[in-house]
């Protein structure tokens, strides 16, 4: 049985040269008293070397050879070198075990040191030109599967075209009708404060009615949309990253994109100009209640005056304007969801992600669409 106690001693010889006697054992359960006694020993010494003979040592473990690698480590910072001579083969065995390299190197973690203005800036320009890269990348991708799909209809995957048909529309016709009615509401009684002091409460039906057919209505649909189904084609998605289940369907050899995606652009193509009208018309409806109840407008006068404002081309850019949205609302959810590369807390930050971008695009194609509408 090894002894559980390690004897420490040191010696000089007649050629001047110091050595440090370890005889017993060196485990876990007494470095913490080892370790000082060596250093005690050693503390006067001021030599450029010194012999460790361990030919007495019974037992050994790992944390026993750690303790030499650590003091060999501190002698050598006073310019000390410590040699181990007469080792047993079956302490050698696990000396060599060890990595030298383990008490000086730094450990891994996380670096918190303060960054500045101008890298957090430059830091935060190179991800947004990386996520317009990527973006870039998954639209091209995205038209080319689109284009495919109307050359080849049967390519695509309907019945789940259906399934989200009824997710993206129904489903959410009871919060844009909702929406719309108090929105058209608002609009119709402040119009409505302004126009009577010049006796032009005649103009509220017109100026609400172009208002939601031309911009309200689609953008306002397009931004519940994007927060009830763009949110959930992320998640979607990102939850069958997570779960390998992208990468089984490319090992069985079908394109993600055309399998994933297309079903959910092409129920939101149909489906969100649809909810544009609906959202349209419940507005009126809302400033209806405004006019009959608040401006003695009677029901006829009000629908005849709506119905004067709207032209068919508001109508047919509104509606181009839906389409345009609903390629941009459910391709951006998609793309965020195959973005996922992590856990569950990136599936969360995809979902965030995809909304946020959405908002940004619906407003910037508006304002394009604004634009260009105004030359025309």
């Amino acid at each position: 049985m090894p002894s559980n106690e390690c004897v420490v001693s040191i010696s000089e010889n007649n050629a001047g040269d110091t050595t440090l006697f370890v005889s017993g054992s060196i485990t876990l359960h007494n470095i913490d008293a080892v370790l000082p006694e060596i250093k005690r020993l050693l503390e006067d010494k001021n030599l450029p070397k010194i012999y460790a003979d361990l030919i007495n040592i019974d037992f050994i473990d790992s944390a026993g050879a750690m303790l030499l690698l650590q003091l060999e480590n501190e002698l050598k910072e006073r310019s000390v070198k410590l040699e181990l001579i007469n080792i047993p083969d079956k302490i050698r065995g696990i000396m060599t075990l060890l990595d030298k390299n383990a008490l000086v190197s730094k450990p891994i973690i996380p670096d918190k040191r303060s960054i500045g203005s101008l890298e957090r800036i430059g830091e935060t320009s190179i991800n947004f030109l990386y996520d317009v890269k990527g973006v870039i990348s998954f639209g091209g991708e995205l038209i080319l599967e689109i284009i495919h799909a109307l050359f080849h209809p049967r390519s695509v995957r309907w019945t789940d075209a259906i399934i989200y048909m009824k997710k993206v529309g129904v489903d959410g016709l009871p919060i844009v009708g909702l929406i719309s009615f108090l929105l058209g509401l608002i609009i119709a009684f402040m119009s409505s404060l302004q126009l009577k002091q010049f006796g032009a409460n005649i103009y509220v039906p017109s100026l609400l009615s172009l208002a939601m057919v031309r911009e309200l209505g689609p953008i306002m649909t397009a931004i519940l949309v994007a927060g009830r189904s763009g949110s959930a084609f992320a998640a979607e998605i990102g939850t069958m990253k997570v779960n390998e289940e992208v990468d089984a369907l490319i090992i069985m050899g079908f394109n993600p994109v055309r399998f994933l995606a297309i079903p959910k652009v092409f129920a939101a193509i149909m489906v969100v100009p649809l909810l544009t009208l609906f959202a349209d018309l419940f507005a009126i409806i809302g400033g209806l209640f405004i006019g009959v109840f608040f401006l003695d407008l009677t029901v006829y006068t009000f629908v005849q005056q709506s119905i004067k404002a709207i032209t068919v081309f508001n109508v047919v850019t509104s509606m181009i304007k839906a389409v345009v949205l609903a390629i941009l609302i459910a391709g951006i959810g998609c793309q965020r969801g195959f973005m996922v590369r992590g856990g569950a807390q990136d599936v969360g930050n995809a979902t965030t992600s995809a909304v946020v971008a959405a908002l940004f695009l619906i407003i910037v194609v508006d304002s394009i669409f604004a634009i260009l509408l105004n030359y025309v």
